[in-house]
């Protein structure tokens, strides 16, 4: 499908003389990449707080969205906002967490894992994790029931995402009912796959960016193929929560986010995954200005909605994995 309009028009209109991010100082980095997610009018929440959730190395910041005033009891998604793991933070993702919260009906904690290079990995995926548990903690003080938590990313976050579900999963934790994803990273980058030849250049994200973010979280080679770095390199995905999954059609990550939808169905999970046609890494920004990334995100979240109708199900996991 050709590019969709929207997104050529808004590729064409950057400037010439932009320096690509893996060009520039990392800080410099950071701000031309905020730009990119413009501020909208917000969807009305009831409730809009900080946290500050306990951490590996210090407090870690959060923010709750609650989407209507009552005082029932409402699944929680837990949100890893994309990042390529050193840029980005809980504003650029605001609007994104406030549609998730009207659409599915949740609450949603977004979380401000530390960012590399000052903190490589493992810090992000170790923050996730602390937060995740510290949620578990606080749910009677949030009105959040634990049964029905779900973890959600995009770019980056999905990869969190991800990884923080099967740190769950072999704790033997409160299980997560279930994934969302957009565009995930899942491997370190490969130049042999399609999508990483085809749009390499030119669609956004370019293959040159991808290869930077990851030496800049990856600082050690040797953890390149850690499975919690690249949850593709997972040597079982059995017992991970049911998944959806959306990639976009012009995207260096395509064709690894669809590998590991392969590999979750392959592993028994149940998944629902789909391709964004016409769109390129990072459409989900757009949802309050172009009705299909719109429509991604209620897709998403009629998804999500319907797995909440089961509340029981992390916890049947559970007792399978306790018995064996």
């Amino acid at each position: 499908m050709p590019l969709h309009p929207f997104i050529a028009a808004e590729l064409a209109a950057a400037p010439d003389t932009a320096v690509p991010y893996h060009q520039l100082p990392i800080e410099q980095a950071r701000e031309q990449m905020k730009r990119a997610y413009a501020r909208q009018i917000p969807v009305p929440m009831a409730e809009v707080r900080d946290l500050a959730l306990h951490g590996p190395a210090g407090p870690i910041a959060a923010r709750l969205y609650r989407p209507h005033p009552g005082g029932d009891r409402l699944p929680l998604t837990v949100f890893f906002h994309g990042s390529g793991f050193c840029a980005l933070d809980l504003d650029t993702h605001d609007e994104i967490c406030r549609r998730l919260a009207q659409g599915a009906n949740c609450l949603v904690v977004s979380v401000n894992y530390r960012l590399a290079p000052e903190h490589p990995f493992p810090a992000g995926p170790d923050d996730c994790l602390a937060a995740t548990l510290g949620l578990l903690a606080l749910a009677d003080d949030l009105g959040a029931d634990m049964r029905r938590l779900a973890l959600a990313g995009d770019s980056a976050g999905g990869c969190l995402a991800v990884v923080t579900a099967a740190r769950l999963r072999d704790r033997a934790a409160a299980q997560a009912q279930g994934l969302l994803l957009w565009y995930p990273v899942t491997d370190e980058p490969d130049s042999e796959r399609c999508s990483y030849r085809r749009y390499a250049q030119g669609y956004g994200l370019s293959a040159q960016a991808m290869a930077w973010f990851w030496s800049l979280y990856l600082g050690n080679a040797a953890q390149r193929a850690h499975p919690d770095a690249a949850p593709l390199r997972m040597v079982s995905l059995a017992g991970m929560p049911a998944t959806w999954l959306m990639t976009a059609e012009y995207d260096v990550l395509r064709d690894e986010g669809q590998a590991l939808a392969e590999r979750l169905a392959q592993a028994g999970v149940s998944v629902e995954s789909r391709c964004a046609m016409g769109l390129n890494h990072g459409f989900l920004k757009h949802a309050g200005r172009l009705p299909e990334a719109a429509q991604a995100m209620a897709h998403a979240c009629a998804w999500l909605r319907r797995q909440h109708q089961e509340p029981q199900c992390g916890q049947r996991w559970d007792k399978r994995k306790k018995t064996g």
